[in-house]
């Protein structure tokens, strides 16, 4: 038996060859006008406005959406969503309020994809996606200085040779991440060899204002060997950004270094921001094989926008004015240093630290000295001596140092380290004229290498000292 050529559909219905060119043109026509409708968009109005704190009604986005808050004849501010309750939204602006009214539209701002990049999880690397705002991120930031946005600074025209990426992503599992086994040649002589850094390692610089942080910030961005620099400035006075870069780093250190710049006067969404895009800069470089050196400058002012984005939208304080949320903040912004995986670099990072009035029990500092990888104390008494950098080897500590060097300059350092502590402890004595050579051997050997002690600590700010020199100046000293 013959079969038809043909079967009849589930439905019983069977076009026509004739009819078939009928329906895909019908077809084609529907799919154009798809194409051209409108998409719709959700908006909402702003209700209130309190301090830096806008309510709106109307708009259901996720936490970190960026907006858009309209009013007639008035240019939009952008505003990020930093809270909800109910159906009201709480967000925060990134420019100034002026001429916002009650009922301005509230539009939520349509996130582009985001491009392929590398990321690290358990199961190795692949490609994600990217969700929030995103920022232009790759070479073209060399040589560059560019605000909290990614726009330029320093009026050198457009970025070029970048790409947009996201500054939020997925934390590099602990057990994937290469050990510190390699030392970093910092320059400073004091550091390498007494606190000699690990690549990869984490450190705070503890100092209150005025004792030469920045100096030392600028001395390690010219004279550490990095691929690249990324330095955040936050919070900062805007006077300093400038002397800061033209000064300080100098020609060379910006020749490969990306500068972000989110001063005092910047909203402290932005100053939030800043720090993320300078560690998503470190990151995207990082990715790439390349190892990095982070500066951010400060962590305290990093903790004091969230602070204030935190008691504006009602969040209760707890230590001296901090919110909980800030304590939970800071390790969420360190952690996305370090090391790669195998073959994809490193962040070595410094972050300074104020203690308000030279208080080593500052909230913040607390908190940051049990996140960080050691922690270099700079002293006002130094400072006010003349004595720089300033650092207060005592109370300073690198923790990896034990990884990193070899045992006769850890032997060294810790001989050094027991000669400096027994002249300040007898220093008052000393100064009195109550000490008298041979009545203790240990005081009389620690008196007479005293100098040779405050020579290799003292350093020049345009004088580079490399690793190997400051290991053999310290074995000089400690064998003396």
């Amino acid at each position: 038996m013959n079969r038809p050529a043909t079967t009849a559909s589930a439905s019983g219905f069977q076009p026509s060859a004739g009819l078939a060119p009928r329906w895909t043109s019908y077809l084609d026509v529907l799919q154009q006008q798809a194409g051209a409708a409108q998409v719709l968009h959700t908006e909402g109005r702003l209700v209130r406005v309190a301090g830096l704190v806008l309510e709106a009604v109307g708009v259901r986005v996720p936490m970190g959406s960026i907006c858009e808050i309209r009013c007639d004849g008035q240019a939009p501010v952008t505003a990020e969503v930093v809270g909800f309750s109910g159906d009201h939204a709480f967000l925060m602006p990134t420019g100034a309020l002026h001429g916002l009214a009650s009922g301005a539209r509230v539009v939520p701002r349509p996130t582009p994809p985001a491009p392929p990049r590398l990321c690290s999880s358990a199961a190795g690397l692949r490609t994600g996606e990217a969700h929030g705002l995103q920022l232009p991120m790759g070479p073209g930031l060399l040589g560059r200085v560019v605000d909290a946005h990614g726009e330029p600074l320093d009026r050198a025209g457009p970025l070029s040779d970048v790409v947009h990426d996201t500054l939020s992503r997925p934390p590099i599992n602990a057990m994937d991440r290469d050990p510190i086994r390699t030392p970093l040649d910092t320059g400073v002589r004091a550091i390498n060899s007494l606190l000699t850094v690990g690549r990869g390692q984490r450190l705070g610089l503890f100092a209150g204002t005025g004792v030469g942080k920045s100096v030392l910030l600028g001395m390690m961005a010219r004279y550490t060997r990095a691929d690249v620099i990324v330095v955040g400035l936050i919070g900062e006075r805007g006077r300093e950004v400038k002397e800061f870069i033209e000064d300080i780093l100098g020609a060379e250190g910006r020749k490969r270094s990306a500068v972000v710049a989110a001063p005092a006067d910047a909203p402290p969404l932005l100053r939030m921001q800043g720090a993320h895009y300078a560690t998503a800069i470190a990151e995207h470089f990082r990715d790439r094989g390349l190892h990095v050196l982070l500066l951010m400058d400060s962590l305290t002012r990093y903790a004091m926008a969230q602070r204030e984005i935190a008691l504006a939208i009602g969040e209760p304080p707890a230590t001296r004015g901090y919110p909980p949320s800030c304590f939970a903040r800071l390790p969420q912004l360190v952690e996305r240093s370090g090391n790669g995986r195998d073959g994809h670099g490193s962040i070595t990072a410094f972050y300074t630290v104020l203690t308000e009035g030279d208080d080593p029990q500052d909230p913040i500092a607390d908190s940051a000295r049990g996140i960080l990888d050691g922690h270099i104390v700079l002293s006002r008494e130094l400072a006010e001596s003349g004595h720089f950098p300033a650092i207060d080897v005592e109370r300073s500590i690198s923790r990896v140092m034990s990884s990193v060097a070899p045992q006769p300059q850890i032997d060294a350092a810790r001989r050094v380290r027991q000669m400096l502590a027994r002249y300040n402890k007898a220093r008052d004595l000393i100064q009195l004229g109550a000490y008298s050579p041979g009545n203790d051997g240990e005081l009389d050997v620690a008196v007479q290498t005293h100098p040779r002690i405050v020579a290799l600590l003292q350093q020049d700010m345009r004088q580079r000292a490399s690793l190997e020199d400051s290991r053999q100046n310290l074995s000089a000293v400690a064998g003396a």
